[in-house]
Formats: C-alpha cells, structure tokens, sequence
C-alpha cells in the first residue's frame, strides 16, 4: 500500500479518496442501469403469459400453438448466446448489448403490427418473437460476465448479481399486472411495449455503463476454445451441475406460471388485472428471495450450496402437494412456497459460474449457462400444456420428481471444499 494511501491528513489520500468514492457511485448506478436489461427482456416475455388465453380466442389458435409464441423466443436466444458471449469476450460487453436490445425491440413492433393489421397474424407474430430472441440473446445473458468484469470482490459480485436477478425476477413480478393491464385496452398492446422498454435500458447503458478495461488482448479464436475445453475438462463436474439446476428451476418455474394463467382462466374466470394479481403472489415472493439471497451469500460457496439444496426440497415438496388439492388459495400458497425455493436458488448459481470463471472466458461460459437456463423457460409451456392434456391426475408429481433429480445433482456435483468450486 501506497505512502498516499497511509496518509489519511495528506492532499493526496483526500484526491484519491474521493476518486474512490466517485468510481463506487458510479459503479452503483452502472449497476442499476444494468439491472434494467433482465428487468426489460422479463416483461418482453413474460408480460405475454397472461394474455395467451386471450390470444388463442382471438387468432384462433390451439394452446401448443400458443405456447410456442412463448417458446420460439427461448430457442433462438438459446441458439445464439453463446455466440453472443463469445463475441462480448472479444469486442466488448456493451457493443453486444446495445444492438441486441434495438434488434428486441424490432422483434416487438414486427408482432405488433402484425397483431394489429394482419388477419392471421399467427406466424408474422413467430418471426417477430424470434427477432426478440435474437435480440435477448445478446442483453440479459452479457449482463452478468459483465457485472463480474466490473468488480474486483467476489462479496461486490455477488450482492451485485442479487440485484440483477431481483431485477429478473421483479420483471416476473410486474409482467402479468403489466400484460394483463395493457391487454384490457388492446390485446396486442404488450408486443407495442417491448420496443418503449428497450429504448430506455439502450439510453441507460450507452450513458450510464462503462466498459471495464480489458487486461490482455482478445484470445485468438482456436486458443480460446482450447482454453474453453480446458475448463469443462477441469471444472466441468461442477459447471454440468449448475447448468442442469438452471434448466430445472426455469422449466419448473415457466411450465407453473404457464398452468397457473390458463387455470385461472378457465376454471376460476379471473382474468385481466386480476389474474395479474393472483400470479404475483408466487412471484413476489420469488423477487424478495433472490434479492435477500444475494445480499446474503457473499462469497461463502458452502451457504450457496446448502441455500440452493434447501431451495429445491421446498420446490419439490410444495409441487407434489399441489396434487391433493385444486382449491385455489392452497395452489397459490403452494405456488408461492415453490418460488421462494426458486427465488434462493439463482442468485447462487450465478454466483458459482461469475465468480468460478476468468474474465477471458467468463461471458462464453455464462452464455452458455444462459442458454441452459433458456431451454427451461422455452421446455416448460409446450410441455405443461401436452402433460395437462394427457396426464393431468400425475402433472404435479411429474414436475416434483424432476426437480427431486435437480437435488442429486447439486447434492453430488457441487464441492464446495474444492478449489474449483
């Protein structure tokens, strides 16, 4: 340490001080102005749920056809982020973000003009959620190598990563108030919203985000990739098991939420903002979990494991129960139980990958863990939909054993105790 940073009544400590001080609150707002990506690509998709009962009437189309307006989204952006944190390792992090967002934004007012002047509008509509999908490949999933590239502390990275999946989940939150809001005027409204959103976060991000200075030269592109398999063939234990817990909470979360809005609907007749209400509830408790989780791990890889472990045995506890009952206060209580179990889970499995990984790679292998995390969300309306069509008496216990295998698999795959965990 410096003899300027020892002296506390000198004019230099005072200078630097106050440098430090300003980096820290600009880094703060870096911070917030990133939270507002997953929070934006949140509403673009999920701001849909409420309104696909709404869309089947009105497009004339079957509940797998609808489902799909939520799953073409997921499998392009799962086609495409890893080629999106790769390019974010070579050219910088903010130069995939802004036009990823522009190009989301594009995918929307495509849907929505289609919604609006089109008689069948159904597969303009998939060409334009496909466009947000290329779109939210290079946002949400770049935010998070990035916020590890910005701090220096894992402590910092974490609570920073607790804030963005809270912004994740917050989005999960407001999305069916939202969608359900916007659809009482227009059902095609929400498709209108998405390109608003994504001018703000672009206006955020160019403003407010800086990125942080890379320490060495991009990696050539075959070197890269061997030092990417030396990664898997090192960590790889640990990394599969993130990966498969990511997919099981996404799948579970988004076949739910999925059931839940149809259910409401048909056989409770709650619809519009209230429906949006009722689905709040799971989800609120699901934000207040993360951001909580977050604050609270720090850089304790054996609480993240534990807290993610927990997380699933209330999951699939609180799923295999909604079995014995189809009241609907039990099936949001239960509901809600489940999302805090989701809500303590994904700030640690972020936390694992961001602060398990170097920077030269850590926007690739992200990526990827995205992508996993995508195919949850893309597997589990289609899904929800055939189970409940062909073997509604077992769904739930379906759904409880699956994420029972998620509970093997942080169980055996997460060491903590070793160093690369």
């Amino acid at each position: 340490m410096s003899n300027s940073y020892k002296s506390r009544n000198g004019k230099k400590y005072k200078e630097n001080k106050k440098k430090g001080d300003g980096k820290h609150h600009n880094q703060r707002w870096a911070v917030l102005s990133l939270s507002s990506i997953p929070l934006v690509m949140t509403l673009g998709n999920s701001m849909l749920i409420p309104v696909l009962p709404v869309m089947e009437k009105k497009i004339n189309i079957s509940p797998f056809q609808t489902s799909m307006i939520i799953t073409v989204y997921s499998i392009v952006a799962i086609l495409l982020i890893p080629i999106a944190g790769y390019l974010s390792d070579h050219i910088g992090r903010k130069k995939v973000i802004v036009p990823s967002l522009f190009i989301a934004g594009i995918g929307g007012l495509i849907s929505g003009w289609a919604s609006w002047k089109i008689a069948d509008p159904y597969w303009i509509i998939l060409i334009g959620r496909a466009l947000q999908g290329v779109g939210a490949a290079g946002a949400f999933p770049i935010v998070m190598p990035l916020i590890g590239d910005m701090f220096k502390s894992e402590e910092d990275v974490s609570s920073s990563l607790g804030v963005i999946e809270t912004s994740n989940t917050l989005g999960k939150v407001l999305s069916p108030i939202l969608g359900a809001f916007l659809a009482s005027y227009f059902w095609h409204l929400p498709f209108w919203a998405i390109p608003a959103f994504c001018i703000i976060s672009i206006i955020l991000t160019l403003f407010l985000v800086q990125n942080p200075k890379k320490r060495t030269e991009p990696i050539p592109f075959k070197k890269f990739f061997q030092n990417v398999k030396k990664i898997f063939i090192k960590d790889g234990l640990w990394l599969y098991t993130v990966f498969i817990v990511g997919v099981i909470l996404m799948f579970v979360l988004f076949g739910i939420l999925f059931y839940l809005s149809d259910i409401l609907e048909k056989q409770y007749n709650i619809k519009d903002v209230k429906k949006g209400l009722f689905l709040t509830i799971p989800l609120g408790a699901l934000c207040l979990a993360s951001y909580i989780t977050g604050k609270m791990i720090k850089e304790n890889k054996v609480l993240m494991k534990w807290i993610t472990f927990v997380g699933i045995v209330l999951l699939s506890i609180s799923t295999a129960t909604l079995s014995f009952s189809d009241h609907l206060w039990f099936m949001i209580s239960m509901f809600t139980i489940g999302g805090i179990g989701i809500g303590v889970g994904l700030p640690c499995l972020d936390a694992f990958i961001t602060e398990g990984i170097e920077m030269e790679e850590r926007g690739t292998i992200s990526s990827i863990y995205s992508s996993m995390r995508f195919i949850g969300v893309a597997a589990g309306p289609p899904i929800m939909a055939i189970l409940q069509k062909h073997l509604q008496a077992s769904l739930f216990y379906i759904l409880a054993g699956i994420s029972a295998v998620g509970l093997l698999v942080i169980l055996f795959g997460i060491k903590p105790e070793e160093k690369s965990a």
